[in-house]
């Protein structure tokens, strides 16, 4: 039984749906996603760290631009660990109720 709808007959004609065929229920979709969505924000991450880098060394000893440099890196380490732990809550979930193969 298909839950997401991606096929559809009327009168003969078949509509397929935008998910690929092998997508059968919403923890498919859910590890579909996780693998594009970490990937991304790991970019993300890498340019907010490059930035607040680039800020720090570009700062030239001024104190509020010292400090918005660090606020970036900071809120960019900060970040990557609610990413790392919502992936991890997912995972956990999806283990709990048997919709993943485990944790990794």
């Amino acid at each position: 039984m298909k839950l997401l709808a991606q096929q559809l007959t009327i009168s003969g004609t078949t509509i397929q749906g935008p998910l690929d065929p092998s997508i059968n229920n919403l923890g498919d979709l859910i590890s579909r996603m996780l693998s594009f969505i970490m990937p991304l924000a790991a970019v993300i991450l890498l340019f907010v760290l490059i930035w607040g880098g680039y800020g720090f060394m570009m700062s030239q000893g001024n104190p509020e631009k010292l400090k918005s440099a660090q606020a970036r890196i900071m809120t960019g380490l900060i970040g990557f660990f609610i990413l790392a732990l919502a992936f991890l809550f997912v995972r956990l979930i999806a283990t709990i109720f048997g919709l993943g193969t485990g944790l990794l």
